[in-house]
Parts: structure tokens; C-alpha cells; sequence
């Protein structure tokens, strides 16, 4: 443990000088593993790393679902989206705020990145928000929060990367997140609805209706037909989550061509920025993987679990403990990285705790439960200082907003998110209760 220990801390100090995540853990993972064995064994696993991620069948639905998501960013179904949430909401005070919110949850469930969905909604959703009188705070503070749904809802590109980390089922994987997500939006509207109440000035008196024009409709439906698509594709047992993205790929497409999402570069954009993504996911996953190997061999999992069992504490106290640990690495690394760094090591403790007698008996169970409050907590991590990944997407979109006001925007859905975190630890049925449901 002491010398996993010294890898993680020879870790941070690399990320602490700016040293790209994805080297700082091949290079950390590499060197642990030589000193413990040789360079003969190192070379040879850094090379079968390699190979076997970049030829792995089940990581081909990472680059299938980004470039949906990127095809129906280029499509711009979000305009049709925000126009129907805010008809939705319009009587409400805040309602272009709250719309925001919904159309943020619509849109990353069918395209599964929360820092696209951050993206495309600040441009979006801010000019109507302005031009209607909201404060940059809540405005940017509801773009900031509601993309952060998009890793959450599915289908999920972390939940996939979870399940193949932990070999779990990425379809309960998916049906897990359903109805946290769907908190996460109600406890987003209920937010806004506190502070507008608090400070009136933030929100004018809201019958402000969007205008939702035919070709947008069809989006919408378009766009819900897709997420039903893939949804009952994969629980009807049509097709597994790797087919589901090809199909989804392939139907985001068909959406993008009839709603002219192609004309001029667009299509050739949407493909460059998939490939892009792509590589940089994979590099980080081998990167992970290298540093996963270091510290598994080194015996940290097990050496870890046999010290919290000798602790003899409550198994809730150790979740507690891990969330802990969570929020304070979410305020220096962005979710990807902190989710592929963290959960090789602590998956194998979470499964050997007792939980005692209800849903968490089953380890199957206990991972799935787990994963939805390691993607809650990293959903914290996207709008945390310092790093905040959406924020900072949010003000290379909008760079006359200040960072601070960004920030100040976003406390009312951090705190909404810190309930929701103690809810779903509190009640695991949240989580588990449609899989036993289906």
C-alpha cells in the first residue's frame, strides 16, 4: 500500500504541473510497475494495453455514441427542445431558467456528454434568457448545472466506461440512472424556483413563449423517438448497448440530414470532433489502464479492504468517507480521469462491505447502486471550483461572463446536488428500484 501510496502522490504532483493526465498516468503506472517487476514485464504490458484497448469491441460504443451526440448537436435539435420546455414552463417565474433545465436533461439524454450539452445550450438558451432580463448568474448557472445531467441520464458515456471497468450490465447501468436523473431535474426546477422567490430581480414575470416552429417539432418528436429507440432496443433485448449505439448513430444521422444540420462543413466538423474525442478517451483509458495495473499489483485494493475491515466501521461510514474523497479530487480533475484513476480501487472495497439485510445484499446490486452515486458526486465535480469543466466551457462560449458569476450562479444546484447525493445514499431504491421493477 505504501508504495501505491507514493504512486498516487508522485501522480498529483504531475497533474499539479500540468502534465496531461493521460501521461502522468502512463508514466507513473509504468515506472511503479517496472520498480515491482521489470522493464521486460513493463514493456510487455504497456504494449498489450495498448493493443487491447484500441481493439476493444466493447469500447466501440464510446466514438458510436459521441458521434450521435455530435450529429444531433449539428442538427440542432436543441432550439426545438428549449421552445417546447419553456411552452412548458412558461407561467412560471423563472420559467425560461427552469426551461433551460429541462431541455438541458432532454437533449443529454440522447447525446451523453455534459460538456456538448453545456456547450450547445449556452448558445441556445443565453441570448433568449437576456433578451428577456435574467442575471448572467442564473442563467449561466442553469446551462452549467443542467449539462451536467448529460453523464447521468442515459445512455451515459461514463456509465459505459464504469461497466466495463467493473464489468457490470451497462443496460441496468442505464436504468439505474433514470430516475436519479429525473430527481436531478426536479431538484434543478425546484432550485430556481427558491432563489427567484428569494430574489425576485434575478427573473422578470415570465409568459415569455419561445417560438416552436413546425420543422422544430419535428425535431422533438424526432429526437424522443430516437431515445425510445434505443431505449427499448436495448431492455427488449432487440439489440446490446454496442448495437444500440450503432443504431442511434446511424438514425442521429438520418435526423441531422433532414433537418439540414449538414450544410457546408458541419457534417465534416461533427465526424473531426468525434475522432477527437474519441482519441482523447481512449488515451486516458490506456493511460488508466497502465496505472490501474501498477497499483492492483502493488495489492492496494485488497490491502485497502483488509484495513477498512480490521476498522470495523459501518459500511455507510466508508461511502461517506469515498464521497469525501470524491469532492475533493472533482476540484482538481475532470470526471473521466477521476472516475478511471479511482474506481478500479475502490470497486473491490465497496462490493465486500455489509450493507446488512435489503436491496444491497447482492454485490450486483452494490455496483450498480454505486455507480449512480460515483457519477452523482462527479456530476458535482463538473460545476466545483476550481477546474468546474462546465464552467469553463460555459466561458469559452460566453467569454463576457465572468468567471465568479458563473460560480455565484451555480450554488443554489451545487447545494440542490449535495441533497440529492444524501438522498440516494440514504435510499438505494431510488437507484435499484426500476431494475427489480423491469
Amino acid at each position: 500500500m505504501i508504495i501505491s501510496l507514493i504512486g498516487f502522490a508522485v501522480l498529483l504532483v504531475l497533474l499539479m504541473a500540468r502534465v496531461p493526465i493521460a501521461f502522468a498516468m502512463s508514466t507513473v503506472g509504468a515506472i511503479g510497475f517496472a520498480l515491482l517487476r521489470d522493464w521486460n514485464a513493463t514493456w510487455s504490458m504497456v504494449g498489450n494495453v495498448a493493443f487491447d484497448t484500441g481493439l476493444s469491441y466493447s469500447l466501440s460504443v464510446v466514438p458510436l455514441f459521441i458521434l450521435m451526440g455530435n450529429f444531433l448537436t449539428a442538427s440542432g435539435v436543441s432550439h426545438g427542445l428549449y421552445a417546447a420546455a419553456n411552452r412548458l414552463l412558461a407561467n412560471a417565474k423563472g420559467g425560461l431558467a427552469m426551461a433551460t433545465i429541462v431541455a438541458c436533461g432532454g437533449f443529454s439524454a440522447v447525446c451523453g456528454s455534459s460538456l456538448a450539452t453545456a456547450a450547445t445550450m449556452s448558445k441556445v438558451a443565453m441570448p433568449s434568457m437576456r433578451r428577456y432580463g435574467y442575471s448572467d448568474g442564473l442563467a449561466t448557472g442553469s446551462i452549467a448545472a443542467g449539462g451536467t445531467l448529460g453523464i447521468l441520464i442515459p445512455p451515459s458515456v461514463v456509465m459505459i466506461i464504469y461497466g466495463l471497468i467493473t464489468e457490470s450490465d451497462i443496460s441496468k447501468l442505464f436504468i439505474a440512472g433514470v430516475i436519479p436523473g429525473l430527481i436531478g431535474v426536479v431538484f434543478y426546477i425546484l432550485a430556481i424556483a427558491v432563489v427567484v422567490r428569494l430574489k425576485p430581480e434575478l427573473a422578470p414575470e415570465s409568459k415569455n413563449v419561445e417560438p416552436f416552429e413546425r420543422k422544430e417539432q419535428i425535431g422533438v418528436i424526432a429526437v424522443l423517438a430516437l431515445f425510445l429507440l434505443i431505449m427499448v432496443g436495448i431492455y427488449g433485448g432487440f439489440f446490446t448497448p454496442t448495437e444500440a449505439a450503432g443504431v442511434g448513430a446511424g438514425a442521429s444521422f438520418l435526423i441531422a440530414l433532414f433537418m439540414g444540420g449538414f450544410q457546408g462543413r458541419k457534417m465534416f466538423e461533427a465526424c473531426v470532433e468525434s475522432a477527437r474525442a474519441t482519441a482523447m478517451i481512449f488515451t486516458i483509458i490506456i493511460g488508466a489502464e497502465i496505472f490501474s495495473n501498477f497499483v492492483n499489483f502493488a495489492g492496494l485494493p485488497d490491502g485497502l479492504a483488509s484495513w477498512i475491515a480490521d476498522l470495523d466501521v459501518n459500511a455507510y461510514v466508508v461511502i461517506l468517507g469515498i464521497i469525501v474523497i470524491y469532492l475533493v479530487l472533482g476540484c482538481v480533475l475532470e470526471s473521466l480521469s477521476m472516475i478511471l484513476l479511482t474506481v478500479p480501487v475502490f470497486y473491490p472495497v465497496v462490493t465486500q462491505l455489509d450493507f446488512g439485510a435489503g436491496l444491497l445484499m447482492d454485490p450486483e446490486a452494490v455496483l450498480i447502486w454505486f455507480a449512480v452515486i460515483v457519477v452523482v458526486v462527479t456530476e458535482i465535480s463538473l460545476i466545483s471550483p476550481p477546474v468546474g469543466l462546465n464552467v469553463f466551457v460555459i466561458r469559452t462560449v460566453l467569454p463576457d461572463v465572468p468567471l465568479k458569476t458563473i460560480f455565484r450562479g451555480i450554488l443554489p444546484f451545487w447545494f440542490a446536488d449535495i441533497f440529492r447525493l444524501a438522498l440516494l445514499v440514504a435510499m438505494p431504491a431510488l437507484s435499484l428500484w426500476l431494475i427489480s421493477a423491469m
